[in-house]
């Protein structure tokens, strides 16, 4: 039997939803290129009253934002924050460990998930999960997590809401743009197939591929390479404190996603500013004070 790391203590959450649960549709895209178009397509649906006063309740933090102006791209992690993947892989996690006794065949916590996996890289968890294991046999335990992760995802993936508006006003303001994530290239490139984003991402950087995965600055520095970005200009989504602090040493501003990490985790971590999702009114007034002075081309 392996033995287990002791669950580090963490804020009470709330508990994880069924990944059985139906996905919504995607939010309709609109032709305007003001980022008016969020909170009237919004206030249709009733989720959010845009007032103006919504409008600027930004956090103090995200002074470090509005100075980016004008925005020349932005940056984002995959898992937790283009999607709310984590159900998939704690479920995959929870039960391919049970299957080889892990704690004595007692099923992981969402707790224990989320303190001792989430955001890792697999090599890493490799070694924290299965410190007395050969190395190779516990990165084969991975590749075979990720092999059922892949088989769940079809059925079970869903984008984090107003992510399709926000790529869409992303498109009209002609931002350069990446995805930077510490999945396997397998696994990066089937979610942004089932989110409709392939063609949307000209580049992908796998924290594997560089020297030094996330939480090093690493896979964000090749991408600003690549895209030809300045951090000076730029900003990043993410949803774990991992990605937060690979972002920060990167010298460049993140904003977090509260999709399944608490709040204060993400801001000890040294996010900029915490967003519940991409039709969040803190978002979108900070995106309508950097946003860019073209628009589809044209100055």
């Amino acid at each position: 039997m392996l033995s287990p790391r002791a669950p580090a203590p963490i804020p009470s959450r709330r508990p994880l939803p069924s990944i059985s649960a139906p996905s919504p549709s995607p939010g309709r895209f609109s032709n305007s290129n003001s980022i008016g178009f969020f909170s009237r397509a919004e206030e249709k649906r009733g989720r959010i009253s845009w007032t103006r006063s919504a409008a600027m309740a930004t956090d103090s933090c995200s002074a470090a934002l509005t100075k980016l102006a004008p925005l020349e791209a932005i940056l984002f992690d995959i898992d937790g924050t283009l999607c709310d993947s984590d159900p998939i892989h704690f479920c995959a996690f929870r039960e391919l460990l049970q299957q080889i006794g892990f704690n004595d065949g007692v099923p992981i916590t969402e707790e224990f998930y989320s303190a001792n996996i989430s955001g890792g890289h697999n090599d890493d968890l490799a070694r924290s999960l299965f410190p007395d294991m050969d190395h190779d046999k516990a990165m084969q335990f991975m590749d075979d997590k990720e092999a059922m992760f892949r088989k769940l995802a079809p059925g079970q993936l869903k984008a984090v809401d107003g992510l399709h508006d926000l790529c869409k006003w992303i498109e009209g303001h002609n931002l350069k743009r990446a995805a930077v994530t510490n999945a396997p290239r397998a696994n990066a490139e089937l979610m942004l197939s089932l989110l409709g984003l392939s063609d949307f991402f000209p580049v992908l950087v796998i924290g594997s591929e560089c020297d030094r995965a996330k939480p090093f600055p690493d896979p964000y520095l090749k991408a600003l390479q690549l895209i030809g970005a300045s951090p000076d200009h730029t900003f990043i989504f993410e949803d774990s404190a991992s990605g937060i602090r690979a972002g920060v040493a990167a010298g460049v501003p993140v904003v977090g996603l509260t999709t399944r990490n608490p709040g204060k985790v993400l801001s000890d971590a040294g996010a900029s500013l915490l967003i519940k999702d991409f039709q969040d009114p803190k978002l979108l007034s900070v995106l309508e004070e950097v946003k860019p002075a073209t628009a589809n081309g044209k100055v």
